[in-house]
């Protein structure tokens, strides 16, 4: 009892941003998993059941996204003014309608509508209102608490057997349909434990020795403020071509496995691997993120992302795409917590959620466009090689690209020329 009892003190005494946190974990493992990591296996399904080109079946992906960026900065916005709790009720609501009409197609048309609804209400309501309420509540932990957020989305990939087993033995609608129902009984959980508003800073707990610390004088950016700077644009842009690789292996890694000579039970492995890896090194990537430079480190789990994707062009069997997913999870899983806690350390928290937004409209090019560009590569070439050393050699190209986002400098903050004493 006595054990019990001190372990329930504990826990009422543990600071609410690690609550936080974990729950924008499970959001994100809800929202990212079946749109993200298990979306290829989906998308195998489908292509089996009505024999659709592999352009439009994966293009998909792409125009599921354009509703999901355009709505970037309003989700950012909305997020900042009406709350995380809010956003994320409505963004479940609507994805778990979008699921349930997902097991119901029968066309292109309404395959493609139904995925748009689905995507768009889960990017409302998954990432970026979890993100905006773990940065205002973890100031002095920013990357770690981020970096839980984002293991969330790579634990989704651990649930790919089990997408794939309920595919196999229960059909892609049927699975579909328990998504949907699921995101709707959910959704008031998240809004009760997301409403909740942080305390005044003092009330934070403070970093501990080696952690870096916050300087609650530096002033806050506003989104046209950040606008102007160079940081935004060059984080924007790697981030960008970082997820033209992103895209591409969400979309397509089963697809491509299975075209090498692996079975569908076989290439659902290599997800939960990647997926698994990806988790340790987003929680690895927090830690030393609010100790170290996140330029230099996001630099290098980005050139480490490029060699994992630069394996899967090449990859020809089980022990090749083990590889892949061996150094994709460390470079992605390393980078990701980095490019989104350098958001929050440059600008602050008062317009984080917008200035997050307004950056997805850059990394909508690469998440938008890849997806259906790889697809038709493969129509005309028969092989992915080409178009997954593309989008690797740009990832390469984004790793360079970070090191020159430097730490903005306040408008206020600049210093004002000396003026010359008048003469009487």
């Amino acid at each position: 009892m006595r054990v019990l009892r001190a372990a329930s003190v504990r826990l009422r005494r543990t600071y609410y941003g690690w609550w936080i946190a974990f729950t924008g974990g499970f959001n994100a493992l809800l929202t990212s998993g079946p749109t993200f990591q298990g979306s290829s296996a989906i998308f195998t399904a489908v292509e089996a059941e009505f024999g659709w080109s592999r352009a439009l079946v994966s293009g998909v992906a792409s125009f599921g996204r354009v509703g999901g960026a355009l709505l970037g900065p309003l989700e950012g916005y909305f997020a900042d003014k009406v709350g995380p709790g809010r956003i994320t009720f409505i963004g479940l609501v609507v994805g778990g309608l979008g699921f349930i009409m997902f097991s119901r197609v029968q066309d292109p048309w309404s395959y493609y509508g139904a995925y748009i609804v689905l995507a768009t209400g889960f990017s409302f309501g998954g990432f970026t209102p979890s993100v905006v309420a773990v940065n205002s509540w973890m100031k002095h932990r920013r990357a770690t608490g981020i970096s839980i957020v984002l293991a969330g989305s790579s634990l989704g990939g651990v649930l790919v057997p089990a997408l794939a087993w309920g595919i196999t033995a229960h059909g892609w609608r049927t699975t579909s349909l328990g998504i949907g129902i699921l995101s709707i009984a959910v959704a008031p959980i998240f809004y009760l434990i997301l409403s909740r508003k942080p305390p005044a800073e003092q009330l934070a707990p403070r970093p501990r020795r080696g952690v870096a610390r916050t300087d609650p004088n530096r002033p806050d950016f506003t989104a046209r403020e950040a606008l102007r700077t160079r940081a935004f644009w060059l984080i924007s842009l790697s981030h960008t071509f970082a997820n033209f690789s992103t895209a591409a292996v969400s979309a397509h890694v089963i697809l491509h496995l299975t075209d090498i000579g692996l079975s569908l039970g076989q290439a659902s492995t290599v997800v939960p691997v990647f997926a698994l890896i990806g988790f340790a090194f987003q929680i690895v990537g927090g830690l030393v993120g609010d100790r170290f430079d996140k330029r230099l480190l996001a630099a290098v789990f980005l050139a480490i992302q490029t060699l994992g994707m630069v394996a899967l062009a090449f990859a020809v069997n089980y022990v090749t795409a083990m590889l892949f997913a061996v150094l994709w999870g460390i470079g992605f899983g390393g980078r990701t917590p980095m490019l989104h806690a350098i958001r929050g350390d440059y600008f602050g928290t008062k317009a984080f959620g917008t200035i997050l937004g307004l950056s997805s409209l850059t990394m909508a090019v690469g998440m938008t466009a890849t997806p259906v560009l790889v697809g038709l590569a493969f129509d005309i070439q028969g092989t992915y090689r080409w178009a997954f050393l593309f989008v690797s050699a740009a990832c390469g190209i984004g790793s360079v690209l970070i090191l020159f986002a430097t730490r903005p400098v306040h408008p206020t903050q600049r210093a004002r020329p000396v003026e010359e004493p008048t003469s009487p």
